[in-house]
């Protein structure tokens, strides 16, 4: 598994966020990427869901739009391989030019439908707000993740998630966002 080292990695996310945060609100508007108020909110909740993540291989961060959380992870863990799957052209677009202008060489965006990517091609799989949790792991994670993968759900602050057939809980963390909490619950596909 994947550790970030430190004030190297620290540093590097800072810079990935900057680069984004510039792109997102030069972009924003014209690319209806992200709705109105401050920016800051999305990067406090993109970097609290992917710390202390162990992320190791090839990872996906489904319905990525505006980049959340996916070019956080990217930024924080250079020896993961990450695509950001978006199906709407103008948003693969802008994550296009995020990844080229940060210099993520470890992620590509990928303009397609999940139902397009590969079966079992993935590690790990991420997203925020693309599906009911419960579909992203039904549809898409039991399709998509390796035997073992980890599938990492966004969730608001509300009770613990019971685990569906097939699925191992691993970890489930609380994290402080400026407008509460949001729990971060990371399962592993069984078999």
């Amino acid at each position: 598994m994947s550790e970030p080292r430190a004030a190297e990695d620290v540093a590097r996310l800072a810079h990935t966020n900057a680069v984004h945060e510039a792109l997102l609100a030069q972009w924003r508007k014209a690319m209806d990427l992200v709705g109105p108020g401050p920016l800051a909110p999305h990067f406090i909740d993109a970097s609290g869901a992917v710390r202390g993540l162990p992320a190791a291989g090839r990872w996906v961060d489904l319905g990525s739009g505006a980049g959340f959380p996916g070019v956080a992870l990217a930024g924080l863990f250079p020896a993961l391989e990450v695509e950001l799957v978006e199906s709407r052209q103008k948003r693969a677009t802008f994550l296009e030019k995020v990844v080229r202008e940060a210099g993520l060489s470890n992620a590509r965006a990928i303009c397609c439908r999940s139902e397009e990517l590969r079966p079992g091609a993935y590690d790990g799989l991420i997203s925020r707000a693309y599906k009911p949790p419960e579909a992203v792991l039904a549809e898409d994670g039991a399709r998509l993740l390796r035997p073992g993968g980890l599938a990492v759900l966004l969730l608001g602050d509300g009770g613990p998630m019971v685990a569906p057939p097939g699925w191992e809980p691993v970890e489930e963390l609380r994290y402080a966002v400026p407008d509460g909490h949001r729990r971060r619950v990371l399962l592993r596909r069984s078999g």
